[in-house]
C-alpha cells in the first residue's frame, strides 16, 4: 500500500504490548495497536507510554497502524 494511501491520526500511547506494539487510544476514541515505523527504529526514536502521537492506519484495517511520529511536550 502506498504512503498516500494511509490516514494519519493523532493519538495518545495508553499501554504497552509485548513484542513492540503500542496500544494507542486515537482522537475519535478508538483503540489501536500500533508500532513504530522503519525510520522511528533507525533513529532509536523512544515511545512511552504518555506521549502524543501520529498513527497511519490503512482504511482497510482501521485496527492496525504504524507510528509515524513523536510529538515533543
Amino acid at each position: 500500500m502506498a504512503k498516500a494511501d494511509l490516514i494519519t491520526i493523532d493519538g495518545k500511547v495508553s499501554d504497552l504490548a509485548g513484542g513492540g506494539i503500542y496500544l494507542v487510544n486515537l482522537e475519535n476514541g478508538l483503540p489501536v495497536k500500533a508500532r513504530l515505523c522503519g525510520k522511528m527504529k533507525k533513529f532509536k526514536i523512544r515511545v512511552l507510554v504518555g506521549d502524543r502521537v501520529t498513527v497511519s492506519v490503512s482504511p482497510y484495517d482501521p485496527t492496525h497502524g504504524l507510528i509515524t511520529h513523536r510529538f515533543k511536550n
